[in-house]
């Protein structure tokens, strides 16, 4: 009688074939890790310091000076008391609990974090606006940042870099970043072309249509991918801690492993009240901007 079980079984490479593929494409990495580790360090050492200083800058100024920066910068963005007292009430519950220095550490590395994304991203998105064939290209790769479980950024980054600050914002900006270039690309689509036909005939090149009329059309939609950057971001500062960063995810962490749940669950609510906090500053910066336009469109 015929044997027909190769017909029910998957092709698949053999065992040992397979080991030597992953054997090479490890000592290639491991290869090329060594060859250049040193040098993408040494990159990214300004990186490192300016991530030193504005940590210390936090941790070290008097808590009240830093509160009443953060609570005035929260005020010139959302114009809203309301969300500045719900500020200063947070920040106050968290220092009163002992969980100040460790918020002030997350907060340095996610501004940090949130600053690189929308540097890099933004220009991106213009560029996937511009070209269809660049959007083609870029969107796979975000597609596959998105989807990529988070833990496999790290064995990249952990082994060209070592364990630190640096590896874990790379690893935080990998993350967080696609939303800021989606839906940058997204709203400069959107903007009406009458519009930028009319900017045309008045006289515009194509960069004073981009920064005069497409980028502040848009800007409500950027700023909504700038908010999902900061919420991803601060997704990861958990994860991010398992490779040194210091901040609110090394307690949770320690939570997890020794099953405190107190601990955990405090600095968990003081991330919840950081990402509250950044979603409603970013969403009233959007509301204002998008009233202003449409007041400047009415007039």
């Amino acid at each position: 009688m015929a044997d027909f079980s190769w017909f029910s079984k998957f092709p698949k490479l053999d065992r040992s074939t397979l080991l030597e593929i992953r054997k090479y494409l490890d000592s290639a990495f491991l290869d090329f890790s060594r060859e250049y580790g040193d040098s993408i360090e040494a990159f990214f050492d300004p990186l490192l310091d300016f991530l030193i200083w504005f940590e210390k800058l936090l941790v070290q100024s008097p808590w009240w000076a830093v509160l009443l920066c953060i609570t005035g910068l929260v005020y010139a963005v959302s114009r809203s008391w309301k969300l500045s007292l719900s500020v200063v009430v947070s920040f106050l519950l968290i220092g009163y609990l002992g969980m100040w220095e460790d918020t002030m550490r997350t907060l340095s590395i996610i501004t940090v974090c949130t600053i690189l994304a929308i540097v890099l991203g933004v220009p991106i998105g213009i560029l996937m606006a511009r070209s269809n064939r660049t959007q083609s290209i870029v969107t796979p790769v975000l597609d596959i940042m998105q989807t990529m479980p988070a833990f496999v950024y790290l064995i990249p980054v952990v082994m060209l870099l070592g364990i630190g600050k640096v590896p874990g914002v790379i690893a935080v900006v990998i993350y967080a970043i696609p939303p800021v270039i989606r839906l940058t690309n997204l709203g400069i689509r959107l903007v009406d072309k009458e519009v930028l036909e009319a900017a045309t005939a008045y006289g515009a090149n194509p960069m004073q249509r981009l920064l005069g009329v497409q980028l502040p059309l848009a800007s409500p939609t950027i700023m909504a991918g700038i908010n999902q950057t900061i919420m991803m971001a601060l997704g990861m500062v958990v994860i991010a801690s398992m490779i040194g960063v210091n901040g609110l995810g090394q307690p949770v962490l320690k939570s997890i492993t020794n099953q405190y749940f107190t601990l955990g669950l405090f600095n968990g609510l003081a991330i919840v009240a950081l990402a509250i906090i950044f979603d409603r500053v970013s969403q009233s910066y959007a509301k204002r901007s998008m009233k202003h336009i449409q007041g400047e469109n009415h007039d």
